[in-house]
């Protein structure tokens, strides 16, 4: 049986945000692509990570901490981002694991459309 997907919904990773990382569908929502995203964290997704961000805050880079694991996504709440919207938040915890500590981040994010495709900008605040 496959491994469930790292963002949480109850599907498998090829199937999941798998289809995503490898271009085979979009993110139909601004939840759908931070999970993809958080899931492109997990595995270390650079590729895909620097794809789906805003042009205007993209980085030439990411900095993957080695020492980090993603263990799972808790998401909070939304608004917008739906399948009529041309931008929307998700509020979330990406929990993680760190020098044998649990921990999570809080963020509440703001996504847009580009070219009919949904991106990360940034964090509210």
């Amino acid at each position: 049986m496959a491994k469930s997907c790292p963002c949480g919904l109850p599907t498998s990773y090829p199937d999941c945000c798998g289809a995503l990382h490898r271009g085979e569908r979009a993110a139909a929502t601004a939840e759908l692509l931070m999970r993809s995203r958080f899931s492109a964290y997990a595995l270390r997704d650079e590729a895909y990570l620097l794809r789906s961000w805003h042009p205007r805050t993209r980085p030439a880079e990411v900095d993957f901490d080695t020492d980090l694991r993603w263990t799972h996504l808790e998401i909070l709440g939304a608004t917008g981002g739906g399948l009529f919207h041309q931008e929307g938040t998700v509020e979330f915890n990406a929990h993680y694991r760190y020098q044998d500590k649990d921990d999570r981040l809080h963020e509440n994010s703001r996504f847009e459309r580009v070219d009919g495709a949904w991106v990360y900008l940034a964090p509210i605040g």
